[in-house]
Parts: structure tokens; sequence; C-alpha cells
């Protein structure tokens, strides 16, 4: 593979992580191939035989330029703290600078044992990997922030987990893997030096205007904030359940990261969780937003040493790190709001608490009456082109939601600028048609992983990568799960 390495972390960084090799496998075989990334990043694998991408993939060969590395990170996981966990089963292969002048990691997932591993084998297994595919390139197509899959590549030896499966190593690109634990790992050794590195480091690579300012730290602080609050907003308004924000799950650079037990809501319910390791809904549907500001405490916890700087008196930084997590929840409801203006039809303007409270009575229809939350949105549509049939149909009851939909077309008459066609457009755009079902999903990844059968895996990425359009051959990933097998659903986190 020739590509044009430039691995800034592993220059720049040292004692942050490790050299470490990916392990080789037997039988390395091409199972995925994203052929516009690739060609994005610069890479000429789709010019290669499958067998050399494989070997690249997999870990059998390292590229000319790469210096693979094993990161090091901390971490909450479900509320407590870890003091080390680390890269226990992948490797940064490098960074390269794609065509567009962004700086992308390489990195991969499954490739074996690390200094990090904690016991762990340090591999993957197929499904999982795929399904890193599949969520990934979903919310690509979504224009949710997210790293990316740009291989997957069969190993050809097995993995033992609840029992024996296929192995795979996946290639994902990220803008980059720094999270909120890589900073709890040194701030939590005391190691400011370290830490303001780390600080810096993170401030050229994603807040370039920062770099040498005053207070930089602080506003690195607010920066990522603002990332995330926008992120978990658009989460919110497609039904998107992480599963596991554990702070080593949460970037600096605000995408989505690691699709582990992770699902696409279907009957809306605040309460949703997936993840057969959620026992307690820690990580709930209705619970990110809080979360996700609970993960930036600790990441002000961790940056507090560089705020505080040479101040004999800590309580002023206090005072401000406070302040800007203080500004999660109202930059949060903005996202939000704009999002769900987007999907109501609405103009830009109007009264926000007029128009939240029209979007929380509508969410609480969907709830009352386990509405399908993808269905609901997306018919709301056909009510906005004069159609009511179809959303109609969605409701056991009707008279509560024609209530709704006439003081909603009372607000809409609002906006004098907004014909029914760019309404109804607008609305189409803003409310995707296919999403990763949940029972679509499990039935790929099984018909790769028991019976090497990549046709469901392959058709079903197709359908989510133009989730908006509405066409034929699409029409069965857009029908919900039957509620039996959403009733008993869950993800698991695949080490």
């Amino acid at each position: 593979m020739q590509a044009r390495f430039d691995n800034s972390y592993a220059r720049d960084l040292p004692g942050l992580y490790v050299p470490w090799k990916p392990a080789e496998v037997p039988a390395p075989r091409l199972l995925y191939l994203n052929r516009p990334l690739a060609e994005e990043l610069g890479l000429d694998l789709a010019t290669l035989p499958p067998g050399e991408v494989a070997a690249v993939i997999a870990g059998n060969r390292v590229p000319e330029g790469a210096e693979p590395i094993a990161q090091v990170y901390a971490g909450h996981q479900f509320g407590g703290f870890s003091p080390q966990l680390g890269d226990g089963r992948a490797v940064l292969l490098g960074e390269v600078v794609d065509r567009n002048g962004q700086r992308r990691d390489i990195a991969l997932k499954g490739s074996g044992r690390t200094p990090f591993s904690r016991g762990g084998d340090g591999k993957a297994a197929v499904g999982p990997m795929l399904r890193e595919v599949i969520i990934g390139e979903a919310m690509h197509a979504l224009g949710i922030p997210t790293t990316r899959a740009l291989a997957v590549a069969a190993t050809g030896e097995d993995v033992y987990r609840e029992r024996v499966l296929p192995g795979a190593v996946l290639a994902r690109v990220a803008a980059s893997h720094l999270r909120v634990g890589t900073f709890e790992f040194f701030a939590s050794r005391d190691d400011r030096e370290k830490l303001r590195q780390l600080a810096d480091y993170a401030i050229a690579r994603h807040d370039p205007d920062l770099a040498g300012t005053p207070g930089r730290y602080l506003q690195l602080l607010a920066r990522v904030t603002q990332r995330q609050a926008e992120l978990i907003a658009q989460w919110m308004n497609v039904g998107f359940i992480h599963g596991v924000m554990n702070t080593d799950n949460m970037t600096i650079s605000g995408e989505t990261i690691d699709y582990g037990p992770c699902a696409f809501m279907e009957a809306y319910d605040p309460r949703a969780v997936f993840s057969s390791i959620d026992h307690g809904g820690r990580y709930a549907y209705g619970n990110q937003p809080a979360i996700a500001q609970w993960n930036l405490a600790r990441f002000a916890e961790a940056l507090l040493p560089l705020v505080v700087g040479d101040n004999e008196d800590s309580a002023p930084a206090v005072a401000e790190a406070t302040a800007v997590l203080e500004t999660f929840p109202k930059l949060f409801q903005a996202a939000l709001l704009r999002g769900l203006r987007a999907k109501l039809g609405f103009a830009e303007s109007g009264d926000d608490a007029a128009d939240a409270g029209l979007a929380n009575d509508w969410l609480g229809l969907l709830h009352a009456q386990k509405v399908d939350f993808t269905l609901g949105w997306r018919r709301l549509a056909d009510a906005a082109a004069g159609n009511d049939a179809p959303l109609q149909s969605l409701f056991a009851d009707a008279e509560p939601l024609n209530a709704w939909l006439t003081r909603w077309r009372a607000r809409c008459a609002q906006d004098a600028t907004h014909s029914t066609e760019t309404r109804v457009q607008q609305m189409r755009r803003a409310s995707p048609w296919v999403i990763p079902r949940n029972h679509r999903v499990e039935e790929a990844l099984q018909a790769a992983s028991e019976t090497d059968d990549l046709g469901p895996f392959e058709r079903l990425l197709a359908a989510l990568r133009n989730p908006y359009e509405v066409t034929a051959e699409n029409a069965a990933y857009a029908q919900p799960a039957p509620e039996a097998v959403t009733a008993c659903y869950q993800t698991f986190c695949g080490t």
C-alpha cells in the first residue's frame, strides 16, 4: 500500500504510547473495502490485488512510512474510574493527510494483544467488525460526525467468545483517536508536562486557531463542549443510542467512536436500552445528554491543572471551568431545537419555548402509543404534503394525533415564506426513510459470520448510503422489526 504517512502523534508525543506491531494472522482475506474513502485518503488500495490489501488490513504487512503504536488512555466506565485502559486490541498504524488537507488516523482494531490488553486476546470477530462498517457508514450518510471503516479483513483464525467465531480486523479512520480518557490518564498521574504536551497537540490538531493563545486550555474545553453538544443532539434526532458512553469513548474531535453495543431506536422510548452490559440503564437514549455533560466534567477535571497554571489559588480556574460546563445544556438544547425545527418543517425563526413544547408534545404522542420513531417523523412529512392517512395508521388512537396536527399546522402557517413543497422537502431531508434496523443488521452479520455470505451485508449497506431516498428496492429496509424481536433485542460489545 502506497500512502503519504505523516505520524505526528508518534513524532511529537514520546511517552504517550508504546511502539507495537500488529500480530500476523494465518489467512487474511478481504471482506470489505471502502473504495471512495480510500480515494479520499489518497491510498492506492483500489488498484491493488485483494490479497495484498487483506495482508495490510489484517496486520501481516506494515505499509512503508507507517509507525504502528498502541496509545495509552484511562477512562470512567459506567461511572467507575479505570486508571489504565489503552489500545488493548488496536494499533494506530499512522496518519495521512487526505486530499482535502485533513489529517486522519488509520488504526487497526482486532490486531492482537498489546501491553494494554489486560488479559484479553486482542482479537475481534467478523460480526462486530462489520457492525462498525454498517453503523459508521449509516451515520456518515446521515451527516453525523463519525469514525469510518476503511476495510475489514478476515484473519482465518477462530475467536473464542460465548462461542467460536471467525476472526477479523477492522481498519478504522478517524480525525484522531484522542479521547477524554487520554487526558484522564496523565491527569490522574499528576504528570503535568505530558498533560500539557497532549493538550497542545490536541489544540494544534483540532483547534489550531487557539495554539499559543492565553487561556487556550479553557477554550479547548469550550470547543469540545460545543462539539459534543451538537453531536449528541444529532444522535437524539435520529434515535441513535450509543450504548457505552464511557469517557474513553468520547472523542476530542467530536466524532462518534466505537460501534459496539449501539442501536437505533424503533418504538420511541426515552428509557430504551439495547446494550447487554447496561443493566441499570445508565446509557439509555434519554440519558445521553446528561452523560455527555458528566463526561465533559471529567475532561474539565483533567484539564484543570493546566487552567490553574502557576496560580496559587485554584478557585478562579474551577469557577471558569464550571461556567463552561454549565453552557452545555443551552448549547445542546439549541442544537436539538435546530434539528427538531427542520424535522417539523419550520423555518428557523419562531418562539423557542413554543416550538420546543410542540416538539415535546409530539414525542409524547409517539411514546404514549409506541409509535416507530423513524416512521413517525417520515410520515409527518406526508401529512405536510396533505396526506394524513399514512401517519394516522401508526396510531391506535388518532384523536390525540389529530389535535396535535391542528396545532402543528397553525404553527406552519406562521412561516409565510415556506411553501408546502419547500416544507415537505425540508422535512424529508431531515428525517431518514432508512436506518440500520436492528433485525436487518443482525440478519447481515449472521449471514456473514455463519455462512460467509456477504450478500445481505452489501445490500443493507447500499440502502443505508441513501437514507433519505424512497426506492422500491430499499422498501424492505424501511420496515420496523416485528415487535417480538424488538422487545428482546440486545447488542454486545464484541470483546
